[in-house]
Order: structure tokens, then sequence, then C-alpha cells
């Protein structure tokens, strides 16, 4: 995949391409997906997911940040195979019922967006967080929804010169929340309860 040209600045963001290749790594998308973001912001994201899968819906609250995530699709248009749909909404209710994963880039209204992915059974749900506390609410949430696979917390730093030899700065962790809400099954293809079991209808 080429590089993913960002020229227009939404004020906030964007994920960082190390932190973006994690993200697609865990959402493992392919061209029959259909991929759905909450706070799409500079489109970084959007644009990554437009590069694999078969269709993105990414919402946006703020106009203005919807406004720059079109300008920088636009700006990577020869290497955008999806159909896209920019929403400017709110999230859980601007999501579509029928996507198979979905990011989150913030904190707001999660919960309620967790809610979302359980009822429509998204099989890759994937949360990004910057805050240690928010974390462990966020982490509580995936748990109490039965969604929480792993929780993965990694930090990246970049060289640079000092005194004719290398230093670090680095960029601030990143605790990333991975699981799914599709039901497990068996060989069969009946559902296993969280006790091992089948799934009494």
């Amino acid at each position: 995949m080429p590089p993913i040209a960002l020229p227009h600045d939404a004020k906030a963001g964007p994920t960082k391409s190390e932190v973006r290749a994690v993200v697609g790594s865990k959402l493992a998308l392919g061209p029959d997906d259909h991929f759905a973001e909450v706070g799409s912001c500079t489109g970084a994201v959007t644009i990554d997911a437009a590069q694999r899968a078969g269709r993105v819906t990414a919402l946006e609250r703020k106009p203005e940040r919807l406004e720059t995530t079109e300008k920088n699709l636009a700006a990577n248009e020869a290497s955008v195979r999806a159909d896209v749909e920019l929403r400017n909404a709110e999230a859980p209710e601007g999501l579509p019922d029928d996507a198979d994963a979905l990011f989150l880039g913030g904190s707001r209204n999660f919960e309620a967006v967790l809610d979302h992915a359980v009822e429509t059974e998204i099989d890759r749900v994937v949360m990004n967080v910057s805050r240690l506390e928010v974390a462990g609410e966020a982490t509580a949430a995936f748990r109490e929804r039965d969604l929480l696979e792993e929780v993965v917390q990694f930090q990246v730093s970049h060289g640079y010169e000092l005194a004719g030899a290398t230093s670090f700065d680095s960029d601030n962790p990143v605790y990333m929340l991975v699981g799914s809400a599709t039901p497990e099954t068996d060989e069969n293809g009946d559902e296993i309860a969280a006790d091992g079991g089948e799934v009494d209808r």
C-alpha cells in the first residue's frame, strides 16, 4: 500500500502510522468487509481501511473535522478501493447495522457504541485509548459485555540526532482494546456458551 497523505489538518490526531499498522493487523480487513469508524477526524484510519475493505462508513460529529476527512480522502483517491460513506453523526445513532469491523478512536459515548456492537454482533472491535483511567473503564466495559479478547499497551519512540549520536523522543503510550461480538460456534455451527456448553434456544 502507498503511504497515506494527510495534507489537511483537523487540529486533532492523526492516529500515528505505527499505531495504524497495529490497528490494521487487529482488524484484519478484507475486500468483503464493511468497516465502521467512530470519530474519523483527519481520516487517517478511514483511508487506511478504505485501501483494504470493500465498504467504509466513517462517523464524525464535528462538521469541520468531517470536511478534513473528506479532503484527505480525496488526496488519496488513487489508493482507495472501498465504497466510502462519510456521516456527520453522533455514535451510536449513525452506525450501520451490518458492519464486520468497528474502530473507536475516542472514548465519547463508548459504552453505547459497544452496546451497538453487541446488538449487531460485529466480528472485530478495536478501541484506542490514551488515558490510563479511561483505559481501565473501557476494559471493564468490554469485559461486562463479554467482548474482550486482549488489551495491548505499546509505545513508539522516534530517533533524532543529538551531539553526533542518536537519542529518542517517545510518543504517548496507547492502550488498545481488541474484541469480538460474534458468538463462538462449534464445528456444527452451534453457539458456544461462556461456560463451554451449548446455548439453549
